[in-house]
């Protein structure tokens, strides 16, 4: 009988959400998991599953730590939506605010550098749309032959 994917990963989902909440025990979630592997079950498949299983006692790894610059851009990017005015002026202040941020990813570590640069793309579909109202589900024009 083969493993039963589906089966194992939303238990395995369960477990793993129940060992980092501390609301369940490793080893008795481990058992469980154990059993939904059958006998005959294939060499790929049972490594897979015991490998997770397994993985289940093994501690998350801690939250990011962020760097100041980080959340600078992200001051700098809450700012950008709180922008009032005319259209001009909110596109204005989301050009302002896409620039200041570039300029900090510029002073960034390499390893935030991209995740502050990131924080740009949603100011710029904001900018867009003000832009152009129907972006980006305007229609294309009729193909004439």
């Amino acid at each position: 009988m083969p493993l039963d994917v589906a089966k194992f990963n939303s238990a395995f989902a369960g477990a793993r959400r129940r060992v980092r909440k501390e609301q369940g025990d490793v080893a008795e979630e481990q058992a469980r998991l154990r059993e939904l592997v059958p006998d005959d079950a294939s060499a790929e498949d049972r490594d897979w599953a015991v490998g997770l299983i397994e993985s289940l006692a093994k501690p998350p790894p801690p939250p990011r730590q962020w760097s100041e610059l980080y959340h600078e851009a992200g001051r700098v990017h809450a700012s950008a939506y709180r922008a009032g005015g005319t259209v001009e002026e909110q596109i204005a202040a989301l050009e302002e605010a896409r620039r200041k941020i570039w300029e900090i990813a510029d002073r960034a570590s390499e390893d935030e550098e991209a995740d502050i640069r990131a924080m740009t793309r949603v100011l710029e579909h904001l900018e867009d749309e003000l832009r152009d109202p129907t972006w980006p589900h305007q229609e294309p024009p009729a193909q004439t032959s």
